[in-house]
């Protein structure tokens, strides 16, 4: 509590004595980080207008803008401050080199074509669905794999040097397979002309045979049947 009630305006209740200390100490940290921001950005500003000797500009740049991440990291200024304040002191930088370009990272970014991150990306589409498919593979098993592709790779060019060595030697024994299926074509056109003889043959005697039968049986009737004709008794003389 103050001493003089009636002249102090500031905090009387303990929350609101506890917030004002809270406050001062919070002003404590915060307040260099924001101050150390303005300080680098300026910096970068000044070098950037008058170039000095022996003085990077990009590096300068590249100061302001981490300790503008590092207070809005603390929570001495907003986000979205701090990222428009290092989009414009990079604009001003940019500006007043002429329009050369300033790194305004760290880091080092590579630079890729559009053909080399498109392979990139189906290497790296490829890799999850493998994984997914098999799973996490060991040592052991991803050398398994690079000697089977290699048994593979090995089996087929062999395949290929065999059908190349074929196809060279095909044409000096064509002659004498041709020569052997036309043989064999004429013993089967004989074969088959002989089946048809004999079959005619057996035809021929199979419809004579039942004719000279009928002629037979159509002889031997009527001499059968006077055979079994009874005698007339001869009639008494008167």
């Amino acid at each position: 509590m103050a001493k003089t009630p009636r002249t102090w305006k500031g905090a009387r209740t303990p929350s609101g004595l506890k917030r004002v200390r809270q406050a001062q100490r919070r002003h404590d940290v915060l307040g260099p980080r924001r101050s150390a921001a303005k300080t680098y950005v300026a910096k970068a500003l000044t070098l950037a207008a008058n170039p000095a000797e022996g003085s990077d500009t990009s590096a300068a740049l590249v100061e302001a803008l981490s300790a503008l991440d590092r207070a809005a990291k603390a929570g001495a200024i907003h986000p979205n401050a701090a990222a428009r304040r290092k989009s414009r002191l990079t604009r001003k930088v940019n500006a007043a080199l002429g329009g050369a370009t300033v790194q305004t990272s760290a880091r080092m970014t590579k630079q890729t074509s559009k053909a080399a991150a498109t392979k990139a990306a189906k290497a790296r589409i490829a890799a999850g669905k493998s994984t997914k498919a098999k799973g996490a593979q060991t040592a052991a098993g991803k050398a398994r794999a690079a000697l089977s592709k290699t048994a593979r790779a090995e089996a087929a060019a062999a395949a290929a040097a065999a059908e190349a060595s074929a196809a060279v030697a095909a044409p000096t024994k064509a002659a004498p397979a041709k020569k052997a299926a036309a043989k064999s074509t004429t013993a089967k056109a004989k074969s088959t002309t002989a089946k048809a003889k004999s079959t005619t043959a057996k035809s021929t005697t199979a419809k004579a045979e039942p004719a000279t039968a009928k002629s037979t049986t159509a002889k031997a009737k009527p001499a059968a049947t006077a055979k079994a004709a009874p005698k007339k008794k001869a009639a008494p003389k008167s």
